[in-house]
């Protein structure tokens, strides 16, 4: 097994998967970034490097599998196999359930739960050669519960979620844990977005203040409980749904 370990972190570009690629490369791990917004990437990757860790930036997206192929041969000839690959790029939606285009619940699957596929389908084999793999599912608590207005975001969230088991059973033998963490009210862009649009009733305040622990979650929460998944510490783990939540969900 190569000693230093290689992660591929999809939607690294600002939010969750920012933090989660930070907290990889503290952690010493060496980092792709995987983000169709180019720029996002490059920055990403280059503030990582600023702050001593080992990054690569990359114009990947998730639905484009030739991209991901050239994508994950760039990192196995650059950094090494990757043996770690944290699913976190998504697209969420508000529509009313009849006003919900074909077109528009195709592209919320494919990104969401299609590119989960892509992703751990042609990164796996790296995984299975070296005997020692770390999948890290970035799911939603809102298909735990339903959530209206997001019927096509709660199915595909949902379909993560049983994707995550079968394929733990799966990979399991090889080596290979497979996990999914489905966040819920974390301060992101993505949140932010989502109050200024007026989705979130009264707000992101009014909301912590509901919420158990007093407070909404921050990136970090969920790049905390990512870099468990991936440790060696973990490794008995395997094919669970990890909510953090701050007590919203229990």
């Amino acid at each position: 097994m190569s000693e230093r370990r290689v992660a591929i972190v999809t939607g690294a570009g600002s939010g969750i998967g920012l933090a989660i690629a930070e907290r990889l490369a503290a952690d010493g791990a060496a980092v792709a970034i995987f983000d169709r917004d180019a720029a996002a990437s490059a920055d990403a990757a280059a503030s990582i490097e600023a702050a001593g860790g080992t990054a690569l930036g990359l114009t990947v997206d998730v639905t484009d599998r030739p991209g991901i192929e050239a994508g994950v041969a760039e990192v196995r000839e650059s950094l090494g196999p990757p043996t770690i690959l944290v699913n976190n790029a998504g697209l969420d939606g508000f529509d009313s359930f009849l006003k919900i285009t074909p077109e528009v619940w195709d592209r919320i699957l494919q990104v969401n739960l299609t590119g989960t596929f892509n992703m751990c389908q042609l990164v796996a084999p790296s995984m299975i050669e070296e005997g020692w793999g770390r999948i890290v599912n970035i799911s939603s608590s809102a298909a735990q519960t339903g959530q209206p207005r997001m019927t096509h975001y709660v199915a595909a969230k949902a379909g993560v979620m049983g994707f995550t088991k079968a394929l733990a059973l799966e990979l399991g033998p090889k080596g290979i844990t497979v996990n999914t963490i489905p966040p819920e009210f974390i301060d992101t862009p993505m949140l932010r977005a989502a109050e200024a649009a007026g989705q979130l009733g009264e707000g992101v305040d009014h909301h912590a203040r509901l919420t158990p622990v007093r407070r909404a979650g921050l990136p970090s929460d969920i790049a905390a409980m990512t870099a468990f998944l991936v440790s060696d510490e973990a490794s008995y783990v395997t094919g669970q749904i990890m909510g953090v939540n701050g007590g919203r969900k229990t």
